[in-house]
């Protein structure tokens, strides 16, 4: 079922190729917000994401409604925000989808079914997270843990996004040096002949 903001509907004479800086948010929220949804549905966003997909697109088209020129045809405007917003989603749920499967070797309670990779995979990651630096810890977790993207951490941590992207890129720079190091020196253990 679609929401609906409490006024009525635009008549059918509503001018639909009206520029969107012409128009109140309202009046393209109600003639546009079916073909937000179509749009995000047909792009990949599963129905459980769909509600807050096509919110966040009405978000965006608030904020910048003002700055939104005559030229500006409403219509194409918010397909171009559905498609920047469902891939958001899509590769927020991928990421949803990997951090479950990581934590449900994190968290996996009774290791003893589970394969030594994946038992030692959680325990060096854990080791690594201890180790970090605070604050590119926190931006670590937030990206690929949480799945929050960049504008979100920055809001939350009250912090310039140009800063998370500069604590994000130094912590992954930082994990693959660490994976590249324990690799070495597995390799190292393993051609060291058992002395009895």
């Amino acid at each position: 079922m679609l929401p609906v903001i409490n006024a009525e509907l635009p008549s059918a004479s509503a001018d639909r190729c009206a520029p969107a800086a012409e128009r109140t948010f309202v009046d393209l929220y109600r003639e546009h917000f079916g073909f937000v949804w179509r749009i995000l549905r047909r792009l990949g966003v599963t129905a459980d994401a769909l509600e807050d997909a096509a919110q966040e697109v009405f978000l965006v088209l608030h904020r910048r409604l003002a700055g939104l020129g005559p030229e500006v045809s409403p219509r194409s405007w918010l397909f171009g925000t559905a498609r920047r917003v469902a891939a958001d989603v899509r590769r927020g749920q991928h990421r949803r989808e990997r951090r479950l499967h990581a934590l449900a070797v994190v968290e996996g309670g009774d290791r003893r079914n589970q394969p030594v990779e994946q038992a030692e995979a959680a325990e060096f990651v854990q080791r690594f997270l201890e180790r970090l630096d605070p604050d590119k810890r926190m931006v670590l977790v937030l990206a690929d843990l949480e799945g929050m993207t960049a504008p979100e951490i920055a809001e939350a941590l009250e912090v310039k996004l140009n800063t998370v992207y500069s604590r994000l890129r130094a912590a992954r720079a930082e994990f693959e040096r660490a994976v590249g190091d324990d690799e070495r020196d597995s390799k190292t253990r393993s051609s060291v002949p058992c002395s009895r």
